[in-house]
């Protein structure tokens, strides 16, 4: 199953994320599938970054967005 989810790249105690599709069976930080945006929760406010189109052409393609990737996304739009 394809996943949208987080990508964890920050430093020890300063996270920041990539937003990625990757296959459900791969670790959290392992091999991906596409890199879709990045969320900065360290900045005042968070800075999230996401490329709508390819969001919406892989969910149309069964992707399933996260709980939160699913928030992120809505905070968008």
């Amino acid at each position: 199953m394809v996943k949208i989810r987080l990508k964890r790249v920050g430093a020890k105690k300063a996270p920041f994320y990539h937003i990625v599709v990757a296959d459900s069976r791969f670790p959290r930080d392992g091999r991906i599938i596409e890199k879709i945006g990045t969320y900065n929760p360290m900045t005042d406010p968070s800075e999230i970054h996401i490329d709508k189109e390819k969001v919406e052409k892989w969910i149309k393609n069964g992707a399933k967005p996260t709980d939160t990737v699913k928030a992120l996304i809505e905070k968008v739009k």
